[in-house]
């Protein structure tokens, strides 16, 4: 782990951890769908990717996918071991909801010492996921990945528990605590309606579940624990 001082700008770290989170979830990590993952120029982020090639931090051949290089992917779970340990620590000691955290963290993952963030380890019982079910990586850069199914992807009559949520918007968020699909509640597939049309699922123990109907935006963003 690079010191304090031998961190890079917090404008490298951002878009780290941005390619990581694409390749996180399978999607090409393109300077295209960085520009829209940013919300930046096309101009402003081919500038940085070859800032990055350059400092060693990623491969990137033109019109191909970037990919992080072994130092690259070690600074982007330095940060996102920051950005999620500070999540958890303003749920679960600042009293803060799921749906508030992220804009926090993004403020503050650049500016917390690494002693501070490991105090907030400690504290917090060294954690494995934040708030939304994110893999925390350790303070020596391994992460865990625990074994889900994107909601989109499983079949109907399958049982499960909501073990992560991928979007961090925040209305997103709220909707899915007034209507009970929080992370470790049961979630039953009912059944995929025709057509392009929503999921039919069951939330909560029976008898007191109840049914919804998921669109797409839901549907990928919930990862489920897949009971046997």
């Amino acid at each position: 782990m690079p010191t304090d001082a031998e961190r890079p700008s917090s404008s490298v770290e951002d878009y780290l951890r941005a390619i990581h989170g694409l390749s996180e979830r399978g999607e090409p990590v393109t300077n295209a769908t960085l520009t829209q993952r940013l919300g930046l120029s096309p101009s402003s982020v081919s500038g940085m990717i070859n800032k990055l090639a350059q400092l060693g931090l990623v491969t990137h051949v033109r019109y191909r996918s970037v990919e992080l290089t072994p130092q690259g992917r070690r600074l982007a779970y330095d940060v996102l071991r920051r950005h999620r340990l500070i999540e958890l620590f303003l749920v679960e000691i600042l009293d803060y909801s799921w749906d508030e955290v992220h804009t926090e963290a993004d403020s503050l993952e650049h500016a917390v010492s690494d002693e501070l963030i490991e105090h907030i380890s400690a504290k917090l019982g060294h954690p494995a996921v934040d708030p939304h079910g994110d893999p925390i990586p350790t303070a020596d850069g391994q992460v865990s990945m625990p074994k889900t199914k994107l909601l989109d992807q499983i079949e109907p009559g399958t049982v499960g528990i909501i073990a992560r949520v991928w979007d961090t918007d925040s209305d997103l968020l709220r909707y899915l605590t007034e209507h009970g699909m929080t992370l470790g509640s049961r979630i039953e597939i009912v059944e995929r309606k025709p057509f392009g049309g929503p999921l039919v699922v069951r939330v909560g123990e029976p008898p007191e579940a109840e049914t919804h109907f998921v669109g797409d935006e839901i549907a990928a963003a919930l990862s489920i624990s897949v009971q046997t």
